[in-house]
């Protein structure tokens, strides 16, 4: 039952191809690894890479993770969940820095399931022991309008609607018509309230999600619907950990160091941070003896960490590529990319109310974590649905600045890089609203500025000097 211990880079460990092949066997808790799967107390949706990294990582470090087993459903990858099923539920994490491996085997999740099997979501939702519901389904699974409500023209969302509607236990694909599912479930067989607990990057992101499934309840007419989104315990959270997509090369590591074959390994750094706010009416594990804070103000972390970390994020994801850069390390190295990311930092500090000598510790630790070079975050996994990113990571500055009578460059250029993504990248442009945002992207300047402002936020369009700057930015950047 113990866990491989860390493994320096440097370790004399035999190339994976020089290993007879008896060695290497599948993760098995029946052959030894990892703990006893728990009793399942913890229902989890997203079953990616970051979540494996995160929640459940900080699960199997609690005092009390024999008490506390997760189930989790993808999101969107039906072949995840079968490939963690075949290993009992077990991966290893690789947290790799600059001075080797570690690789430890997480044993929290406790069964794994296929995002289209609801009835055994409802299931779960059903059993009374259930306390704690998790989500990492990235901003655009929230499925909002650029106000912050459900966005009730969205296709999955009106289809969604037509099915609770007809019948509440009908099977649905948007993040919220499953909540809304699930928590009319549980209140239907008499179970006590449980905690939903949103983990993505959006600022209040508890209190996004419970508008969302609020009124999605409220579209479908159906007052049990409604009283069960009521009567649920929403909390807010911040996160951090960077999890970049796993190679082929990743698998073989963990191979020549554990002799297990793992088809889902997780990479990710040595830092990591979880800030909670809310109320669990039924219970959570000890995640405060594994390293998270559970706070009462949860505002100045997570726009610390929205703005400084996820913007910047934003800034090198889309402007890295046009100086031929493709991770984030590349892009960080880059003195021109590095300016740009400390001019932003200091328009997002102005706003953050934070003490300048934490600002600045935590940007340094930020330049150390871009920097690991044994960490390859690529810059296009960043740059994915910029649409939903960018109106919590960029225009919370954007328009603070412009309060105090000032455009922000820094938040200026975010826009426009992205703005030439979409203009010039129509191919690998994946973004929730790709088509709307592609049109207006590539409208004639300065109308393309307009109309991608306000497509990000209804009504920057007519700041007529913000728009210039942005246009002027697109210019800067090399583009038509």
């Amino acid at each position: 039952m113990t866990r491989p211990a860390a493994v320096p880079a440097s370790s004399p460990v035999p190339p994976p191809s020089s290993r007879p092949a008896a060695v290497t066997q599948p993760l098995s808790r029946s052959g030894g690894d990892g703990r006893p799967a728990a009793p399942v107390r913890i229902l989890h949706l997203g079953l990616g890479s970051f979540f494996r990294a995160h929640q459940a990582w900080y699960t199997d470090r609690a005092p009390d993770a024999r008490q506390w087993g997760i189930a989790a459903f993808s999101h969107r990858r039906r072949d995840l969940a079968h490939a963690l099923t075949a290993q009992d539920g077990l991966y290893t994490l690789l947290t790799r820095d600059a001075e080797g491996d570690r690789f430890d085997v997480i044993s929290s999740l406790a069964a794994a399931h296929a995002g289209s099997d609801h009835d055994a979501w409802l299931a779960y939702w059903r059993q009374p022991a259930l306390a704690v519901v998790t989500l990492t389904v990235t901003e655009a699974g929230y499925a909002c309008d650029p106000d912050g409500g459900l966005d009730l023209a969205r296709g999955d969302v009106a289809a969604d609607i037509a099915a609770l509607r007809t019948d509440p236990g009908a099977p649905v694909m948007t993040a919220p018509a499953r909540l809304l599912a699930g928590l009319h479930a549980r209140a239907r067989a008499g179970r006590g309230p449980v905690a939903t607990v949103p983990c993505d990057n959006l600022a209040g992101n508890g209190a996004v999600a419970g508008r969302a499934v609020r009124e999605l309840a409220a579209a479908t007419g159906r007052p049990e619907l409604v009283a069960a989104a009521d009567g649920a315990s929403w909390v807010t959270t911040m996160v951090d950990r960077i999890t970049p997509g796993t190679t082929a090369a990743d698998g073989a590591a963990v191979r020549a160091a554990t002799g297990r074959d793992d088809a889902v390994p997780v990479v990710t750094e040595p830092f990591s941070e979880w800030v909670l706010s809310g109320d669990f009416p039924g219970g959570r594990p000890e995640w405060e003896h594994a390293g998270a804070r559970f706070v009462a103000d949860l505002t100045p972390f997570e726009n610390r960490k929205l703005w400084l970390l996820n913007g910047a994020h934003s800034l090198l994801a889309y402007a890295g590529p046009r100086r031929g850069h493709v991770t984030v390390a590349q892009a960080v190295a880059d003195p021109r990319c590095r300016g740009w990311l400390i001019e932003w930092w200091a328009e997002a500090s102005r706003h953050l109310g934070l003490p300048g000598t934490e600002l600045d510790s935590y940007q340094q630790a930020l330049l150390g974590r871009f920097e690991n070079p044994r960490i390859r975050h690529l810059l296009a996994q960043i740059a994915v649905d910029g649409s939903q990113k960018l109106p919590v990571r960029v225009l919370p500055v954007l328009r603070a600045e412009r309060a105090r009578g000032v455009v922000a460059r820094g938040g200026a250029r975010v826009i426009a890089a992205w703005m030439l993504h979409l203009r010039e990248g129509t191919a690998s442009v994946r973004d929730a609203e790709a088509g709307r945002a592609v049109a207006a992207a590539r409208a004639p300047l300065p109308e393309a500025a307009r109309l991608v402002l306000d497509l990000l936020g209804p009504g920057l369009g007519r700041d007529g000097e913000l728009v210039a700057v942005v246009a002027a930015q697109v210019t800067e950047l090399g583009g038509p």
